[in-house]
């Protein structure tokens, strides 16, 4: 998968050191990956979830959230953000126009 953009993770980890390593533990994983559909996803992220037209993954044991766009067909993966819990339970996000 071509992961779309590393920026957006960069920036999360300037202000969240702590979640650097899942991050990019996520981004190394996922950039190598051939994903198909949702449940290949989930075949090694059990708990993303399809949440709108976004795919959701839990990464640092929930701590934080890493929304998604994901064209199967093209092989892309756009990172739409990168949110605490707290912030992803604002559902701020959801006001984006993909949703």
């Amino acid at each position: 998968m071509h992961v779309i953009s590393r920026r957006i993770l960069r920036q999360f980890c300037d202000r969240h050191a702590d979640s650097c390593e899942a991050l990019f533990s996520w981004y190394r994983i996922s950039s190598k990956a051939k994903w198909e559909n949702l449940i290949e996803v989930q075949a090694l992220y059990p708990k993303a979830e399809a949440v709108g037209n976004f795919t959701v993954f839990n990464l640092k044991g929930n701590k934080d959230r890493l929304i998604t766009a994901i064209n199967y067909r093209s092989q892309r993966i756009y990172i739409k953000y990168v949110l605490t819990h707290a912030d992803y339970d604002k559902d701020e996000w959801k006001n984006d126009p993909y949703f």
